[in-house]
């Protein structure tokens, strides 16, 4: 249903252009404009014209003349004089000589751009992500093996606890045992 409505829409369009093109009585004498041809007679004609006419031929000459003052820097050129542009330049001196001063910075650093190292980039470029994909790789590993010690760590401290309070228990019984047969503890 799309679709159709799409063709609708695109003959209904070429209708209206048509109409525009040849006019509503397309009907009734239907004869194909050749737009080019009448462009090139209409060309030729005025060119004869031109040619003919000496005011058109001096106007042809100051084609160029007309072009300057069409131009909108024409029009900065005539109104700011020479000393109005002095003095612009004059106040932005400081600005333009630290320019001039990176700009001569940059210059001189060039030969480092196109250095044997710069160039190689690219090759040590594929090296570095294969760097990069081991380094992921052993952090991963890292991460897993921190884990893995971490765990080791709980299992020690729980056992150090019990071990202490076995040992605890231990001397508690000792120290009984020997008050109850009256041998003093050694300290």
């Amino acid at each position: 249903m799309d679709k159709k409505a799409a063709v609708d829409n695109v003959e209904m369009r070429l209708q209206a252009l048509e109409t525009c093109i040849y006019g509503d009585n397309r009907n009734k004498s239907y004869k194909p404009l050749k737009c080019a041809e009448s462009l090139a007679r209409i060309q030729a004609g005025l060119t004869n014209t031109a040619n003919k006419r000496e005011r058109v031929k001096i106007l042809h000459k100051k084609i160029e003349d007309l072009m300057k003052y069409l131009d909108p820097q024409f029009t900065d050129h005539i109104a700011v004089p020479d000393t109005m542009k002095l003095e612009f330049i004059l106040a932005e001196e400081d600005f333009l000589l630290s320019q001039a001063a990176l700009l001569e910075q940059a210059s001189n650093l060039q030969p480092l751009l196109e250095s044997t190292y710069i160039r190689d980039v690219p090759e040590h470029a594929t090296k570095l992500q294969r760097l990069s994909q081991i380094h992921l790789k052993q952090q991963d590993q890292t991460d897993a093996q921190s884990l893995e010690v971490k765990k080791l760590f709980e299992e020690y401290n729980k056992m150090m606890f019990l071990l202490s309070k076995q040992f605890t228990q231990w001397d508690e019984s000792l120290r009984k045992l020997e008050e109850a047969k009256g041998i003093r503890p050694v300290e």
